[in-house]
């Protein structure tokens, strides 16, 4: 039995991962939403739909998204300082000041009732650079440092967030940990910043899905969705995303934990395709020593998970990680993969509502 009520959830696509999301077009993409039934858009950022923030084609989305009973999402980008060189399109928009060019945005989306603004503290680099393939290893700057620019940015757009009643949603990215994000949150203030859910990068910092969760949920805005397997590698673990529901974590415990909290945002399908893996290397004496919140108990969870995988994979009840992706998938499969999450989404908050009858 749970001790709260399990509300209807909406499921959505991401604007930017979507098949074909760039040939479509914001409009053309909204309505192919709605053709196969999602619940909503998350355009990744503002500039996504419009790099001019043209005022009347953002009120164009916003009126076909409501026509079509969909929710529209945006977001804004990065919120490092250090990573400000790697969004130049935002610095554009302000013409040379970033700051500016963020404020501009805010205004754009506020106007259309965009208020929960996507941001991240960092880009994934290059598979293959290992631990500087994230940049909390950068060897530049630190990345306590870096905690303490976004900090201070973040203080720096408070106000013009708060001006907007908006929160900059602050993703579970590869480089940054549950708990500092929680700190940020506070630090800065949850009226104006939030935390945006994604499950599958939590765990390349040794995280588990449903204890990360229980973690941010009072402070979760809006979401990315997907499930992962892990399995073993010399120097720790692996992992590879898949769709909900083909993969290891618990969606029922972690929707439980939501709704515990009082939230129930919009569920956003953050569809990949291909071989998407991370490296997680617990044993690796770098690693450990960069991460100082690290919990025994959850990187154990973590090595379960891989067991059960690939106990899975033996009995032949789940693919292998050569497996599971086609070569080269048609737009069916590609479309499969958000519709096949979406179901299983659906299905674990039918199972939560039913144990409460």
């Amino acid at each position: 039995m749970t001790s709260f009520h399990a509300p209807e959830i909406r499921v959505g696509i991401d604007g930017r991962k979507f098949p074909r999301a760039a040939e479509l077009g914001p409009i053309r993409l909204l309505e192919r939403c709605a053709e196969l039934g999602h619940d909503g858009v998350f355009f990744r950022t503002v500039l996504d739909v419009s790099r001019t923030l043209d005022r009347g084609f953002l009120r164009a989305v916003k009126q076909r998204a409501d026509e079509l009973g969909l929710y529209l999402e945006m977001g804004l980008g990065k919120v490092n300082p250090y990573n400000t060189p790697e969004a130049p399109e935002v610095r554009d928009v302000g013409k040379g000041d970033y700051l500016l060019g963020m404020t501009r945005m805010i205004e754009a989306t506020t106007e259309i009732g965009c208020t929960a603004l996507w941001g991240d503290t960092a880009n994934y680099q290059r598979h293959d650079w290992g631990l500087h393939a994230i940049d909390r290893y950068r060897t530049d700057v630190t990345w306590a440092d870096q905690l303490d620019a976004t900090r201070k940015f973040l203080l720096m757009l408070a106000p013009v967030l708060k001006d907007h009643d908006a929160v900059v949603a602050i993703e579970t990215h590869e480089e940054i940990t549950t708990t500092e994000l929680v700190r940020l949150v506070e630090a800065v203030g949850p009226d104006v910043v939030g935390v945006t859910l994604d499950l599958a990068n939590v765990v390349v910092r040794g995280e588990d899905p449903v204890a990360a969760t229980r973690r941010v949920a009072p402070y979760v805005r809006k979401t990315h969705m997907r499930d992962l397997i892990l399995f073993e590698r010399p120097l720790g673990l692996e992992r590879q995303i898949r769709a909900i529901g083909d993969g290891l974590i618990d969606f029922k415990a972690v929707l439980s934990a939501l709704f515990a909290a009082g939230v129930n945002p919009n569920f956003t399908i953050e569809n990949v395709w291909g071989s998407d893996r991370n490296q997680i290397p617990l044993f690796d004496p770098d690693w450990q020593a960069r991460q100082p919140d690290a919990e025994l108990g959850e990187i154990l969870e973590l090595i379960r998970l891989s067991r059960i995988f690939e106990s899975a994979v033996r009995a032949g009840t789940m693919p292998g990680p050569d497996d599971y992706y086609s070569i080269q998938a048609d737009l069916p499969e590609l479309e499969g993969f958000i519709e096949r999450s979406a179901r299983s989404l659906k299905s674990a908050a039918a199972a939560l509502a039913a144990a409460k009858e």
